[in-house]
């Protein structure tokens, strides 16, 4: 019998920095046993080389097993898709998920989503979550802000983006640099009414 899944979240890696976000949420998201769409830009593989021990390779098939091994998915839970894989679920409405996290989000990805430029499958998919009213979350990390920034992010505010800056607080008193990753990620599952015991909800203990 094949395993069934709870709904599929889209989750795209892009070019900044914060790799670990994205790769924790993947995990996270397979251990809440939803199914995973994953999609890595070409410079967020470079990020992952920079600041993880991690390489992954780029062919989906193989993103898959290295996703799968690192994440301890069950066959069939993750999929991934190519830059330019026009034919994927995600580059239509009638085929996307309900739920989609870009993290985390360049500034590039950001000023490309803000525009509808959808020059590749991240930012086509991200162009149909709003054109069909689907929840998208992005998690820019970039320090300071420019005006061009803010504006872009008021505007996908406006379109009915959620913008969830990888800004994680201290009030839980972090021991590590897990914990701080485990805070952003704890927002994100909240966002998408996942449940979680990463980090306590403010008043618990």
């Amino acid at each position: 019998m094949a395993n069934e899944f709870k709904p599929p979240v889209t989750v795209a890696l892009t070019g900044a920095s914060g790799a670990q976000y994205g790769l924790r949420l993947i995990e996270c998201l397979v251990a809440a046993e939803h199914e995973v769409w994953v999609m890595i830009s070409k410079a967020a593989h470079l990020v992952i080389e920079t600041e993880t021990e991690e390489s992954l390779p780029a062919r989906p098939e193989r993103l898959v097993e290295a996703l799968s091994g690192m994440s301890g998915a069950q066959p069939g839970q993750i999929r991934c898709f190519a830059r330019e894989d026009w034919m994927a679920p995600v580059a239509s409405g009638s085929g996307a998920p309900a739920s989609m996290v870009i993290c985390p989000c360049s500034t590039g990805t950001l000023s490309a989503v803000a525009a509808g430029a959808s020059n590749n499958l991240i930012e086509r998919a991200a162009d149909v979550a709003l054109k069909e009213r689907r929840q998208l979350i992005l998690v820019p990390r970039e320090t300071p802000f420019s005006a061009i920034h803010l504006e872009h992010m008021l505007s996908l505010t406006r379109m009915g983006a959620v913008i969830l800056p990888a800004a994680p607080g201290f009030y839980h008193q972090p021991s590590s640099i897990d914990d701080l990753i485990d805070f952003i990620v704890a927002r994100i599952l909240n966002q998408l009414g996942i449940e979680h015991r990463l980090v306590p909800r403010w008043g618990e203990t």
